[in-house]
């Protein structure tokens, strides 16, 4: 089997969450432990940091496995999704697992996946396992799918928790509330495993609280010694860091702060563990995360003249600072090619976009059957925000011509943001040559 039929075989077999959304959804770990046992359950090998969140959980493990790159550890990660090629998603020191690994893994288990038809997501995460304990990594930062509780990578007993924060997403699979949210994010908070949760409010945080106490790891704060859960807003990375200012970091959005926050005070409660970072590593895995680890697509410029910036924000928890960045641009034009998927909060987002005359729409539907159409995205920006423009929003229904269209009409001075969907960024990755 090629790749190309292996991936073939894994979308036709099996669709993924990010072509199919709630068809792929399998809640549950019986059958990822019916998968691990099959390869030899890895997940009982493998040391790992397990990171879960409503949004920043991909940034904040990238974060976390730069660091620990830069300490000298092989670090794998594992991340979803994926914005051009599935071989992201599983990676080691940065480089992702080869195409012909990926075959061979497929050629060797088929019969079995044939037999158990687990869900894309968990076919990934047995390969995932499987790879990061046959190379031998010292510890994987896995991120969560989706949730926790139920989430596949939830058979791991890791030796350290990261919850980033809580938002609604998924709200059909996880609650409607921001406390049932968060009761389903704790579910990876383990019995006498640390935790660091980045992001509390007064709903969230007895959530957290009493999971802690259920797990023996409640504590007071970070410079507590019998402390094992951590609530990093409550730090403060600038008042008790040991470090004499904010180290430079790689990722430009304004809402990595949080990130850097949350990475920075799991990094610190690693202390406890084997695994140690100097402050020299932390500089080195910040300013480099991107280059260490593979990330793209995280306020990332792709062009400076005209400047074309991409963000896979993609739910108002998200967006929200996407909103507040656009509108610090300077640029006397700025060109928004935008589109979304149809389980997101689509109303809620367009509320927060930037409205004015130098703001120029351009939606378009994501390359995936779960997207809206660009004229459903047209209809609803007009509904919500009908004399907030002065010239139309247009909609081109092919990402790839949107885009193309706004670099047509850009001059050298505008610029242009590509968003609002992981699956749009991913189309900008692969037809520009950035």
């Amino acid at each position: 089997m090629t790749y190309s039929e292996a991936v073939t075989y894994l979308y036709s077999s099996r669709p993924p969450f990010h072509l199919v959304g709630g068809a792929a959804y399998k809640p549950g770990l019986e059958q990822t432990l019916r998968l691990m046992a099959e390869v030899g359950n890895p997940h009982e090998r493998l040391k790992a940091i397990h990171v879960a969140g409503t949004n920043g959980k991909g940034s904040t493990s990238h974060l976390i496995a730069a660091v620990l790159q830069a300490a000298g550890y092989k670090v794998g990660l594992y991340t979803s999704p994926h914005l051009v090629s599935l071989t992201e998603r599983i990676r080691i020191n940065g480089t992702p697992i080869p195409e012909d690994q990926v075959a061979a893994f497929i050629t060797r288990h088929r019969a079995f996946l044939d037999e158990v038809q687990p869900s894309f997501f968990e076919t990934m995460t047995m390969m995932a396992f499987d790879q990061f304990v046959r190379e031998k990594v010292d510890i994987a930062v896995v991120e969560v799918g989706l949730g926790g509780r139920l989430d596949s990578t939830n058979v791991l007993t890791p030796v350290l928790s990261v919850i980033t924060n809580i938002g609604f997403d998924h709200t059909e699979y996880l609650g409607t509330t921001l406390p049932e949210i968060a009761r389903e994010k704790a579910g990876i908070i383990k019995p006498n495993v640390p935790c660091v949760i980045g992001e509390t409010d007064e709903e969230t945080a007895p959530v957290f609280l009493e999971k802690a106490n259920e797990c023996g790891i409640l504590g007071d704060g970070l410079e507590t010694t019998d402390c094992r859960i951590w609530f990093a807003d409550q730090c403060g990375y600038l008042r008790k860091v040991r470090l004499r200012e904010a180290p430079e970091c790689e990722l430009k959005g304004i809402y990595q702060e949080k990130n850097l926050q949350t990475a920075y005070v799991a990094l610190r409660a690693l202390g406890n563990t084997e695994y140690r970072v100097q402050n020299t590593d932390i500089r080195e895995g910040f300013s480099h995360v991107c280059s260490l680890t593979g990330l793209r697509g995280r306020w990332e410029t792709l062009c400076e003249r005209p400047l074309t910036i991409c963000d896979t924000g993609h739910n108002s928890h998200g967006l929200w600072y996407v909103a507040e960045q656009l509108r610090g641009l300077k640029n006397p034009h700025v060109w928004i090619v935008f589109g979304m998927v149809n389980d997101k909060d689509s109303e809620e987002v367009l509320r927060l976009m930037p409205t004015g005359e130098r703001y120029h729409y351009i939606f378009t539907r994501p390359n995936t059957q779960r997207a809206r159409t660009a004229e459903e995205m047209r209809s609803l920006w007009e509904s919500i925000q009908p004399s907030a423009f002065s010239i139309q929003p247009l909609a081109i229904e092919n990402p790839q011509e949107a885009i193309k269209y706004a670099e047509a009409q850009a001059q050298e001075d505008d610029a242009i943001f590509i968003g609002g969907s992981n699956y749009l960024v991913g189309e900008a990755l692969v037809i520009g040559d950035w």
